[in-house]
């Protein structure tokens, strides 16, 4: 079963671990990879600032990887989404497309939030494959947005609102349900 669980100052470590593996990174468009310092700075904002929520997302009770959302203050009660899985047993299982899910669940129904969007690297098809499968949708491509290493790299841009998770959720989250990899929403 996959969950979700808020995020905890306890996960740095095994949050830098899984941004430090080569098959994560490659994928994060972040300007300069922290030190451990500064990666345990972002986890204690990210775990305590009311602008920014970050959940684990758990395979059977197990740290999976990590969804967060990023400007909840706005106030066009949008914000932008982040994910990954860092477990490399958890990828290819449907972990990123029932975490997704859950965390549109809990933009939409907890937060109250009207929009969420993301920028996903244009070469990134497992990412792309399962927000597509999670109902996001494709607002545009930016050649040469993000720097990585030096080069340029484009960037796709990816939107999904409550209106359109209102009318899609249902039956984006059945066969999940099915497959009884997440449980039904109370």
């Amino acid at each position: 079963m996959i969950e979700l669980r808020d995020l905890r100052p306890d996960d740095a470590d095994l949050l830098y671990a899984w941004r430090r593996d080569p098959d994560v990174r490659r994928w994060m468009s972040d300007a300069d990879f922290p030190d451990e310092a500064a990666h345990r700075a972002w986890v204690e904002r990210l775990a305590a600032d009311p602008d920014r929520h970050g959940w684990i997302i758990t395979r059977e009770g197990s740290p999976a990887g990590l969804l967060t959302l990023t400007g909840l203050d706005g106030p066009h009660r949008r914000a932008e989404w982040n994910w990954l899985v860092g477990d490399a047993e958890a990828r290819g299982r449907g972990v990123g497309r029932a975490a997704q899910v859950l965390g549109l669940d809990r933009a939409f129904h907890e937060l109250g939030l009207h929009k969420v969007f993301a920028e996903v690297l244009a070469d990134n098809d497992a990412a792309l494959k399962a927000q597509a499968a999670a109902g996001f949708r494709r607002e545009g491509y930016l050649p040469g947005h993000v720097l990585m290493a030096g080069e340029p790299r484009d960037v796709v841009l990816l939107g999904m609102t409550a209106e359109m998770w209102a009318a899609k959720g249902d039956a984006i989250r059945a066969p999940l349900l099915q497959a009884k990899l997440i449980s039904p929403r109370s």
